[in-house]
């Protein structure tokens, strides 16, 4: 009988020894879920870069909640690691911060009371798990430390002020940097070439691509024809009252015998001394050649203010006096003006008993910008 108590004793004191420790096998809580598909985005504010340490920048925040339920306040704790006890970023300010967009589950204003632990509220109303998430929040001062990484814990809660077990929980981590400043300087400019034809590159005029001064009438004197010759000129400047273009030169010359210049503007006629010049498309010159081009790209009295200027500007009608202003940028009035090519159309005509010879000239075109 003894033997047969005391193993019922036994028996009873490891059943209970078995109902203390099964209880401390089993977990006392759920652990949040995990946010999803999140991240945070630094925008620029209204002055600085978005990711500018100490800027005054906007967050946006991107994420998705993976559980469906009552959501009534979201917190955004700002902290210098990504677990642990938060420390919060050195010279980081979110107590100045607004709501700004928010799409996905909406009604929600900030509660910026907290330094680093900005939280959005609403009344509680459910989100459905996989919704996509945006908030923004704008005017908060970065980190003071540059080039240094940050972290936000997201957090999800059932109450509207962030009491009580969180829901859903998720990082993301983003980081201020260093700003690239570039300097450059833009001198006083201008751009001016001379030759037989000055062509483009990529529909720009292009002085690399100017040809040779040297340019021949296109037939022979004849008191009963006119004979004809361009060259071309491009020019640009940034000056702020712009350029004039002046031609300089004496009139054509073979020993002594010369083709008189034309001093006054006026058409060719056959049979008459004349050398003279323009810058226009000529439609007839003298009723039987057309020769020359309009100014190209035309002026538009913005950024292409170029022009044939004065008694050089009139289709049919030539002139040529050494010192005389034959372009300018007063198109649009002061300022710069982008590259143009002008075509400078030249006529000769001479009378049946112009001596025989070879005549030349040489004409220099002297742009002059005026800053």
């Amino acid at each position: 009988m003894k033997k047969q108590k005391l193993f019922i004793r036994l028996f009873s004191v490891g059943t209970l020894l078995a109902g203390i420790v099964f209880p401390l096998l089993m977990p006392s809580m759920a652990s949040a879920n995990q946010i999803t598909v999140r991240s945070l985005t630094l925008q620029a504010g209204t002055t600085d870069g978005g990711s500018l340490a100490g800027g005054n920048v906007n967050h946006l925040f991107t994420f998705t909640v993976p559980t469906t339920g009552t959501v009534g306040s979201i917190q955004f704790l700002y902290c210098t690691n990504a677990s642990g006890t938060c420390t919060m970023p050195t010279g980081l300010v979110t107590t100045s911060a607004t709501m700004g967009t928010q799409t996905g589950a909406t009604g929600f204003t900030l509660n910026n009371t907290t330094n680093g632990s900005p939280y959005i509220t609403r009344t509680g109303a459910s989100i459905t798990g996989g919704t996509a998430l945006t908030y923004q929040l704008l005017g908060i001062t970065n980190p003071t430390t540059v080039n240094k990484t940050f972290f936000v814990r997201i957090s999800t809660f059932v109450s509207i002020d962030t009491t009580g077990s969180a829901v859903d929980t998720g990082n993301v981590t983003a980081s201020t940097a260093a700003p690239i400043q570039l300097t450059g300087t833009m001198p006083e400019s201008l751009v001016f070439c001379t030759g037989g034809t000055v062509g483009t590159t990529s529909s720009v005029p292009d002085c690399a691509t100017a040809t040779s001064g040297a340019v021949s009438f296109n037939q022979l004197f004849s008191p009963t024809d006119t004979a004809t010759a361009t060259s071309q000129m491009a020019a640009s400047t940034n000056a702020g009252s712009g350029y004039a273009i002046t031609v300089n030169g004496p009139t054509l010359t073979s020993g002594s015998n010369t083709v008189s210049a034309m001093s006054a503007v006026g058409a060719g006629i056959h049979g008459v001394s004349q050398f003279g010049l323009n810058l226009k498309a000529n439609t007839t010159a003298t009723s039987t050649v057309a020769v020359g081009t309009e100014v190209a790209p035309a002026a538009n009295g913005t950024n292409y203010k170029g022009q044939a200027a004065g008694n050089y500007n009139t289709v049919d009608q030539f002139k040529f006096v050494t010192g005389d202003t034959v372009a300018n940028s007063a198109n649009g009035g002061a300022g710069g003006t982008d590259a143009q090519i002008f075509t400078a159309s030249y006529i000769v005509n001479v009378p049946g008993s112009q001596p025989a010879g070879t005549y030349t000239t040489t004409l220099t075109y002297i742009c002059t910008p005026t800053f």
